[in-house]
């Protein structure tokens, strides 16, 4: 069996990520595979990159003028067809497609006639919308039907609104690929996939791992580093973006009710954030390394993750891991990862539950350590990928 996957990115960001540990995994169990890619550097051996960073950011400028995302790397996505004969897969595994790495025309008029076992995970929505990764917020469910005057175009294209054309294409294209199996890291995404014109596709749900040697308990002195007394409880959101749709406005809101025996810290903020944060409020723009993220999270009382959109939501599971007890909005994969033993659950953008919730669980102290280490241990990265080398096999011997 030979397995080639195709990203935006190898080795770097959660996707690259992902991909870089699949590979690994397959290079385990001495089967053959590569990682096709544009964006960015990578020394992974497996590597393979298609199309250089300037040509990239071509395409992203064709798209943003004339919105007609995911159709026009077509000299790139050319020669990954034509690397991809060469290679001969038998199982070709998509992953993000939307970082101007990817022609669909071409890839999947390949895929139609090639007649590959296809398997595609869904990191976000966009695979079944004209241009949306997300569409909660904008509370938009056109893409049920049929995308058209897409309420966020902004946000992707200037000038022209192309969602009605690209949607049909996207259909087209996409169902007339047979073999194909859809992956989803939560259960909220799998259910809108059956929702959308991929309804009659199999999906099946793996959820993304974390590292367990990594993310565990972890003696520091974070406390005495920021000079937070042993009194006051440790609020932690970690995020990378902060924004409204991971809920940097609600933090503000909390710094603003909560009384002084309460620390808000946030860990991914930058310059841009800072200006927005009260004083109150712990700003932390990086960590050096994952270790020294849980740390944080290991001192925190408290992982607080107001998120808006989320597919899953990793950062809920590293808090577990250390420890940590987890406090999230009903949105999106978000509350999958804990259950009644490690943490709770309130309705998105009730700040009034919220607060009480938080005054609840860091007072009254009804989650146990123990319960969030066990709970974190369904996210083991290493059992999770196994099931992505159990399913290469099944769709393989199918």
């Amino acid at each position: 069996m030979k397995v080639a996957q195709i990203n935006a990115v190898c080795g770097k960001g959660s996707t690259g990520k992902i991909c870089v540990e699949i590979s690994n995994m397959l290079d385990k169990n001495n089967i053959e595979n590569k990682i096709y890619f544009t964006s960015g550097d990578t020394r992974f051996k497996n590597g393979v990159k298609y199309a250089n960073d300037f040509y990239i950011k071509c395409m992203a400028g064709l798209s943003r003028i004339f919105g007609k995302n995911g159709f026009n790397s077509k000299s790139a996505t050319l020669k990954l067809v034509k690397k991809l004969k060469e290679f001969d897969p038998d199982i070709i595994h998509l992953h993000n497609l939307h970082g101007h790495n990817i022609d669909l025309n071409v890839l999947f008029t390949y895929l139609g006639k090639s007649n590959k076992k296809v398997i595609w995970t869904f990191h976000d929505c966009w695979a079944f919308t004209s241009y949306c990764p997300y569409f909660t917020m904008a509370k938009c469910d056109k893409w049920e039907t049929s995308c058209y005057k897409c309420p966020q175009k902004k946000g992707t294209t200037w000038f022209f609104d192309r969602s009605k054309s690209l949607f049909k294409r996207k259909k087209r294209l996409i169902t007339g690929v047979k073999s194909l199996t859809i992956i989803t890291p939560s259960e909220w995404l799998a259910d809108l996939v059956k929702r959308s014109f991929l309804k009659d596709y199999p999906v099946q749900v793996i959820n993304n791992g974390i590292d367990l040697s990594v993310f565990k308990p972890t003696e520091n002195n974070f406390r005495e580093r920021y000079n937070i007394p042993a009194e006051k409880y440790i609020l932690l959101g970690v995020a990378f973006g902060w924004g409204a749709r991971k809920g940097l406005d609600v933090f503000i809101e909390l710094s603003k009710r909560l009384p002084d025996n309460y620390q808000i810290v946030l860990v991914g903020t930058n310059d841009k954030t800072d200006k927005q944060l009260p004083k109150n409020i712990i700003s932390i723009h990086r960590t050096q390394n994952q270790t020294e993220l849980a740390e944080i999270y290991t001192a925190a009382d408290l992982f607080v993750n107001p998120t808006r959109e989320e597919v899953l939501g990793l950062v809920n599971v590293e808090s577990l891991a250390c420890g940590t007890p987890v406090l999230t909005f009903r949105t999106g994969g978000s509350p999958e990862c804990i259950d009644e033993t490690c943490g709770s659950v309130v309705d998105c953008d009730d700040i009034d539950g919220l607060e009480n919730e938080i005054k609840r669980i860091c007072e009254e102290k009804p989650y146990s350590k123990d319960a969030c280490l066990t709970r974190a241990k369904a996210f083991d990265v290493n059992k999770k990928f196994l099931e992505y080398i159990k399913t290469y096999q099944n769709i393989y011997d199918d």
